[in-house]
């Protein structure tokens, strides 16, 4: 039996996407922290979605081991793996000076050690059998720097660059990567990054969580290797590319900064 691994999949685009996944016949393997909350997903796919089996396993994937010990149970279980989703992940909103070090070690342990870790874990098997798909969710934050979040932006770069350069690498063994880019959506990370009353939230009109996922899972079937999810995102992605870098930093601080109340 085959199954789409899926992390972060208790909340947000995660859970999200373990529903698109699952109303298209993907059997899963949902990972995040909450067992409670993935097993509740896990009997609602299943009486849902009555062809498909869920699995469940909960972990912390921002401790630096956690990747080998997901990898050491799925190959205990000997669960084929033909798609993994890389979307756990988290951010932080403030001044770098103030922010607490042992968060940011944890938020880049997240979205990129471990990230990395369970591509070179998984994509062996993956290219023995010339089949398989990975997908990484990055941001539009991948395509400029991000002051208040400084740190952040920089994880979601390091995903892009990886991805884009995975890709390439794997051309012609019957695997693919691609880097999902949804802008802000509707979803538990704002309230987890400390973003609630930004100004940049005011100036978007915020996708919901259904429809970046849906996104790229449709971008995921069409082998794309960068899916931007909305056009104006697409836009201000590809205009951070030409426009200065200073005019990029300035406006994505202000964009960044807290409203007056």
């Amino acid at each position: 039996m085959n199954y789409t691994l899926l992390t972060g999949a208790s909340s947000g685009i995660g859970f999200e996407l373990a529903q698109v996944f699952a109303a298209n016949g993907h059997n899963l393997i949902l990972v995040a922290r909450s067992e409670q909350k993935l097993k509740e997903l896990k009997a609602q796919l299943e009486n849902e979605f009555k062809l498909i089996k869920a699995e469940v396993i909960s972990l912390d994937l921002s401790k630096p081991d956690s990747a080998e010990q997901l990898f050491g149970i799925t190959e205990s279980k000997n669960w084929s793996i033909d798609i993994r989703v890389n979307n756990a992940g988290f951010g932080d909103h403030g001044a770098f000076v103030k922010s607490d070090i042992k968060k940011n070690q944890e938020m880049i342990d997240l979205n990129i050690l471990t990230l990395t870790k369970l591509c070179h874990l998984y994509l062996p098997k993956m290219i023995q059998k010339r089949s398989g798909k990975i997908l990484n969710v990055a941001s539009t934050a991948s395509f400029q720097p991000g002051p208040l979040m400084s740190v952040y932006y920089a994880t979601k770069a390091y995903v892009l660059h990886f991805t884009e350069g995975l890709h390439e690498e794997l051309l012609g063994t019957g695997v693919s990567a691609m880097a999902l880019c949804p802008g802000s959506t509707a979803s538990g990370f704002q309230a987890t990054a400390n973003l609630s009353n930004v100004a940049l939230l005011d100036t978007l009109k915020i996708p919901t969580s259904k429809e970046v996922a849906e996104y790229g899972y449709i971008a995921l079937k069409k082998n794309r290797v960068v899916a931007i999810h909305g056009k104006l995102n697409w836009l201000l992605a590809v205009s951070a590319g030409f426009l200065p870098r200073v005019l990029v930093r300035k406006v994505a601080k202000k964009l960044q900064e807290k409203r007056n109340t």
